[in-house]
């Protein structure tokens, strides 16, 4: 297998775009990863998404954006693996140029949410869950992620308030990155005084949906030359799943997927957790961001918010996290998500993260997750 770098990112702010399609917004991630590359095509084209055929009733993405971003005769598919998606996609780019069969991969994760009524959205959205098991029984995605937030919290004794700094990290972050959609300062004061979505999930424990297209450019590192510009390597990429169902699974307050993918992208780029300089995490839901660390060896079983407490989360902490901002802030259009998270985390490593740049930053590590913790990738990039 070849090691493979990023050679090229794009994206456009997380917003509502009521003036570009789902196609538009794609291919503007597309051409701006290849601008960035100085590349005028690729051999295969991956697309993250989810919803597309529910909200925007089209499929067949693969060969809709190769078209429109000028890539026509393209190898091109869609990638779907729930919120997952925008990980997955860039997973399989990763996958193919590592094995040599193509030398050149782009994968965009995009996702077009804002057009759609909100109870469109929330069904949509629960395709993820069980639907015979879950969904059947009227309970929506952000109630399962607060039957998740209820145990944990009984579990080890935490309150509600003590979640409130992984929101407020996020939102600090979010003030000076201009592709956010939520560049609003907020407090512990606005924490406690927002609206209950879902006991105990309140309008600030939750990411906002929106529309938005991120794209990267996979090459073989071999082929690259620093050129003033250091090389960012994939070193580690690893998927794992887990049951859709959370009832099903051996401890709900434990994302196993994350665990496993996480030890494997360390194995493979021969890091431990020690050595991660800053983590884009999946913080949909402010649980998740406990659960996340805790999985990924950051944290002690129960102790994911003492780190956040600590202000160890921040840009100047032991562990900078969401340093973008986050789902929680920049905003998470699904099918994008994870694409987002690695793009951000290429400008961290090239030093190109203004006033959220973290300082000496030479690892990073995206996770991206699909479900309630059933599909769950992570990527370790590492600066040379």
């Amino acid at each position: 297998m070849r090691e493979v770098a990023i050679l090229g990112i794009g994206m456009t702010p997380v917003d509502e775009h009521w003036d570009k399609s789902l196609r538009d917004l794609a291919a503007e991630a597309v051409l701006l990863a290849l601008q960035d590359a100085q590349r005028e095509s690729v051999d295969a084209l991956y697309v993250g998404n989810m919803l597309s055929g529910l909200i925007s009733q089209q499929e067949n993405l693969g060969t809709l954006i190769a078209d429109w971003a000028g890539l026509r005769h393209t190898e091109a598919v869609k990638i779907e693996a729930a919120c997952s998606s925008g990980a997955a996609a860039v997973r399989q780019a990763v996958i193919a140029v590592a094995s040599g069969f193509v030398d050149s991969a782009i994968a965009v994760g995009v996702e077009k949410m804002t057009e759609a009524k909100g109870t469109e959205i929330t069904a949509a959205l629960a395709t993820a869950a069980d639907a015979d098991y879950e969904v059947a029984h009227g309970v929506s995605f952000v109630a399962l992620n607060a039957l998740i937030m209820q145990r944990y919290m009984y579990e080890y004794g935490w309150q509600h308030n003590h979640f409130a700094p992984f929101s407020i990290n996020a939102h600090h972050n979010a003030l000076s990155n201009p592709y956010a959609r939520l560049q609003e300062e907020i407090d512990e004061q606005d924490y406690a005084k927002a609206k209950m979505i879902a006991y105990p999930i309140n309008l600030l424990d939750a990411s906002p949906t929106g529309d938005g297209a991120a794209a990267v450019l996979i090459v073989p590192k071999e082929t690259l030359h620093k050129n003033g510009r250091p090389i960012i390597r994939i070193a580690g990429s690893a998927a794992a799943t887990d049951s859709i169902a959370i009832h099903d699974r051996k401890d709900p307050l434990w994302l196993k997927a994350a665990e496993i993918s996480a030890q494997k992208a360390y194995s493979q780029a021969g890091v431990e957790p020690k050595d991660i300089d800053f983590f884009e995490l999946h913080d949909a839901f402010s649980i998740m961001s406990a659960l996340s660390l805790e999985a990924c060896g950051f944290a002690e079983r129960g102790n994911g918010p003492r780190l956040a407490l600590d202000g160890q989360i921040t840009l100047t902490g032991k562990l900078p996290i969401t340093t973008m901002g986050g789902l929680k802030a920049r905003g998470h259009p699904v099918g994008a998500t994870g694409v987002y998270q690695i793009v951000e985390a290429v400008l961290q490593l090239r030093g190109m993260a203004g006033e959220n740049q973290v300082a000496d930053a030479k690892i990073g590590m995206t996770q991206n997750i699909g479900g309630s913790g059933s599909n769950i990738i992570t990527h370790i990039l590492v600066k040379e």
